[in-house]
């Protein structure tokens, strides 16, 4: 009981963010900022002492976090986490060898293109005798292109569903 309490409220959690695109950064981050501590062999080139490589693993990781615990900066974090990742691929070694720049490219996709859900409306309609439902809006107009009395949008950026 108190497992399956426990992972309805991860899933609750989990849904309310966008938990896979931030999982794809962590994930792009580790992949990049770990490659400098491989055995020389393994590397391509060192750069400059790996400094860049483990930078760039660290700030997408911080910006994978960063979509989980504050879900309104993903769009930030999603354009941030695709540039950081496009410029591994140069600077660090190949971007991971390429699995940590196509991680981050996905993940800031997925951390960019998420919308949080909006809460079904309720059935508008009337009764019999012509009165509104309980679920009705009397502020939105039934003009259409009025939007004088339209109620605000859910998402603080604007976007449309």
């Amino acid at each position: 009981m108190l497992l399956s309490r426990g992972a309805a409220r991860f899933r609750r959690w989990r849904r309310s963010r966008p938990f896979w695109g931030g999982l794809a950064a962590v994930l792009a981050g580790a992949e990049i900022c770990a490659l400098p501590l491989a055995p020389l062999k393994v590397m391509l080139a060192q750069g400059v002492a790996g400094i860049p490589s483990v930078l760039m693993g660290l700030v997408m990781i911080v910006l994978g976090l960063s979509a989980w615990f504050a879900p309104h900066y993903r769009g930030l974090a999603g354009v941030l986490t695709t540039l950081i990742a496009t410029a591994a691929l140069v600077l660090s070694n190949l971007g991971g060898f390429l699995i940590g720049t196509l991680l981050g490219i996905l993940g800031g996709g997925l951390m960019f293109g998420w919308q949080p859900r909006t809460p079904a409306a309720p059935a508008t309609g009337a009764t019999a005798d012509g009165s509104a439902t309980a679920g009705s809006d009397p502020t939105t107009s039934a003009v259409p292109g009025d939007t004088s009395a339209a109620p605000a949008h859910p998402d603080p950026q604007g976007a449309q569903p």
